[in-house]
């Protein structure tokens, strides 16, 4: 009884097949595809606008970068000269220095070669 009955079904299935064939499928309603179509080119509208933000980003980023490495070597430059400047300036210091002892070295050679005709002057002549 069991395969009476799966080949009545299977014989149903068969007539059913030409009818579900003929049948068209139902376009969608026009609103539907004119609301739909609404939908995607608002969505291409904020895509393309996404990408001009997306690419102007890009380019800030870029000359934000430029202007980083810049600034660094300017950066570095100008340490190398303050370096350089602090070199010069501890010379000059040590040059100050010497000058400074060397006259006072000189002032003292003077008061002593003043002190000793000072000297000389003040003695009483012998008669």
């Amino acid at each position: 009884m069991g395969s009476i009955r799966n080949v009545l079904v299977a014989a149903a299935c068969c007539a059913m097949i030409p009818a579900v064939l003929a049948q068209k499928p139902k376009p969608a309603p026009v609103e539907d595809l004119g609301a739909k179509r609404e939908a995607i080119l608002q969505g291409q509208q904020r895509a393309s606008v996404a990408y001009r933000e997306l690419q102007q980003a890009q380019y800030d980023a870029k000359l934000a970068e430029q202007d980083y490495w810049q600034a660094e070597d300017a950066y570095r430059a100008a340490q190398q000269q303050a370096d350089e400047l602090k070199r010069k300036l501890e010379a000059a210091r040590k040059a100050l220095d010497a000058a400074k002892a060397k006259e006072a070295r000189a002032r003292e050679s003077y008061e002593q070669a003043v002190g000793t005709v000072d000297k000389l002057w003040q003695k009483p002549q012998a008669k």
